[in-house]
C-alpha cells in the first residue's frame, strides 16, 4: 500500500494548481471586461490631427488597423518586383498628412504619424530611412526659373568634371 502522507501532498498540491488556474482565468476575465469597457468608444474621434489631404485611400478605421499591412506589401511590390505604384506609398502618405504647419509628419505629437504612434504607444521606425517631410519636386526647368538659352552649370563648390570621373 502506497504512503498516506505522499498522497495528501500531491492532492494538495493538485488543489493549488486548480485555484491558481482558477485565479489566472478571473484575472484574465477582469482584464478583458475592463479593457472593453475602457476602449469601447471612449476616445473615439477625440485624437485628431492636421493634414494636408482631406480623403484617404480607404476609410479612417481601416488604416488605422491596417495601413502597416498596405505599406509592407506596397514595399514589397515596390522592392522586390519592380512595381511602383502611389496609392499606398509612404511617400503618397507623408505628401499628404504632413502638417501644414510645419510640412511634417514626426517631430511633435501634433504631427499626423508621431502623434497617432505615440497615442497609441507603437514603435515608429520609418523614418529612420525615409523621408518625413515632402521633397519640394520643382525642377528648375519646370517651375520656369530658367531663361531660354540659360547654360546649365554645376552647382557652386563643385567640378564639372566630376560627375565624368
Amino acid at each position: 500500500m502506497s504512503n498516506p502522507a505522499s498522497f495528501l501532498n500531491w492532492q494538495i498540491a493538485l488543489n493549488w494548481r486548480i485555484a491558481l488556474n482558477w485565479l489566472g482565468a478571473a484575472c484574465a476575465a477582469l482584464l478583458l471586461f475592463g479593457v472593453a469597457i475602457s476602449g469601447a468608444g471612449a476616445d473615439e474621434g477625440k485624437h485628431q490631427i492636421d493634414a494636408k489631404g482631406d480623403k484617404c485611400v480607404r476609410d479612417t478605421e481601416y488604416m488605422r488597423r491596417n495601413h502597416m499591412v498596405l505599406l509592407k506589401h506596397q514595399r514589397d511590390d515596390t522592392m522586390r518586383k519592380g512595381i511602383r505604384t502611389t496609392q499606398y506609398s509612404l511617400k503618397n502618405c507623408v505628401d499628404c498628412h504632413a502638417s501644414p504647419k510645419n510640412n511634417s509628419v514626426i517631430g511633435s505629437n501634433d504631427n499626423f504619424c508621431q502623434g497617432c504612434h505615440s497615442y497609441v504607444a507603437v514603435k515608429l521606425d520609418c523614418f529612420e530611412c525615409h523621408s518625413s517631410k515632402p521633397k519640394d519636386t520643382a525642377h528648375p526647368l519646370q517651375a520656369g526659373q530658367m531663361q531660354a538659352g540659360a547654360m546649365v552649370t554645376a552647382p557652386p563648390g563643385t567640378s564639372s568634371d566630376e560627375g565624368r570621373k
